[in-house]
């Protein structure tokens, strides 16, 4: 008899961890410092797991890298493996081109015009249209800082014609031909290997976000910063969709309100980050601010990442009808 209850208490132990498998802990990989002050990235991050924790799901953050490299975290996503990650808005690219549109230079003139996109103009559910046959789901689109300008550790750029002769780091081939629209030269570089690059001179600089160097540590060798407002500075929140649809509905309504509620601090928070640029020049960086003329070239420069082919014409279009403009 005793034999037959813990058998059936196995039982019963097994059947329950099979029909509730959502109720396992939440898994966040970060990618980026856990700075609540510096980092939007982890503002969201942050806020999504709290507001988890708080309302009956466990969540746990994990430290940049410590579980792997941004393509192995999208594997880890795909497969189930890992629940939520914080990750490049082009690890998605490859999967479906529309999120690109988010990359245009000088396509958006802020954040609420990105937000109107993509959920009034429905271009979040068409990315996920896309993504989650695929076992990936947006879940959200976060902003990092203001738009981002141009870094290197050569000289001031006033103009586009002060690009000439500099090797950027890339992203990928989309980012060289900007770059080469320029005047200027590529390389990619992965984000680890970025510090030795600038000292190396295998890269003279970076497109980011004013606050990058700062939280990175890279003032020591990046010197001249031009807030040059190319495109919005934004990363994304994937999820596995395999684990996202497992949820109850309870849990599935909980997560999407914990989602909801970090991209309103994430928001909040890039209101207050016009000190950044104090904090860069106190660290040794100078700032350049385009003038009109300045910044009109420029753009007229970037024309040709809109023929790269990386997104279609009728992509850009979509967006185009999306921001309502």
């Amino acid at each position: 008899m005793k034999y037959k209850k813990i058998l059936f208490g196995a039982l019963v132990a097994a059947t329950s961890a099979f029909v509730q498998p959502a109720l396992a802990d939440v898994k966040i990989a970060l990618d980026s410092p856990q700075n609540l002050e510096a980092s939007g990235s982890y503002v969201w991050a942050n806020s999504f797991s709290t507001y988890l924790n708080k309302n009956g799901i466990k969540a746990e953050e994990y430290q940049r890298g410590s579980l792997g490299g941004d393509d192995e975290l999208f594997d880890q996503i795909s497969q189930g493996l890992l629940e939520v990650s914080m990750s490049p808005l082009n690890i998605v690219g490859s999967l479906d081109s529309l999120i690109y549109g988010l990359r245009l230079p000088y396509f958006f003139k802020d954040m609420a015009e990105v937000d109107k996109a993509l959920n009034e103009g429905g271009m979040l559910d068409k990315i996920n249209a896309k993504t989650t046959p695929a076992g990936v789901r947006v879940l959200a689109v976060n902003s990092v800082g203001q738009a981002s300008g141009i870094f290197n550790t050569k000289r001031p750029i006033k103009s586009v014609k002060d690009m000439s002769g500099l090797r950027m780091r890339a992203l990928d081939e989309s980012q060289i031909e900007l770059y080469k629209a320029w005047g200027a030269a590529g390389t990619i570089v992965s984000w680890a290997e970025v510090p030795n690059a600038l000292q190396t001179g295998v890269a003279d600089g970076y497109l980011n976000p004013a606050f990058v160097p700062l939280l990175f540590g890279h003032t020591d060798f990046i010197k001249h910063f031009t807030d040059a407002a190319i495109t919005p500075s934004l990363r994304i929140t994937i999820v596995s969709e395999m684990w996202y649809q497992g949820l109850g509905e309870k849990d599935r309504a909980t997560v999407d309100a914990a989602a909801k509620a970090a991209t309103m601090a994430n928001r909040e928070w890039l209101k207050k980050q016009d000190a950044v640029f104090q904090k860069l020049e106190a660290a040794g960086v100078s700032i350049q601010r385009l003038d009109q003329s300045a910044r009109d070239a420029f753009r007229a420069a970037s024309a040709p990442a809109y023929n790269s082919g990386l997104i279609s014409q009728d992509q850009i279009t979509e967006w185009e009808k999306a921001k309502g403009n």
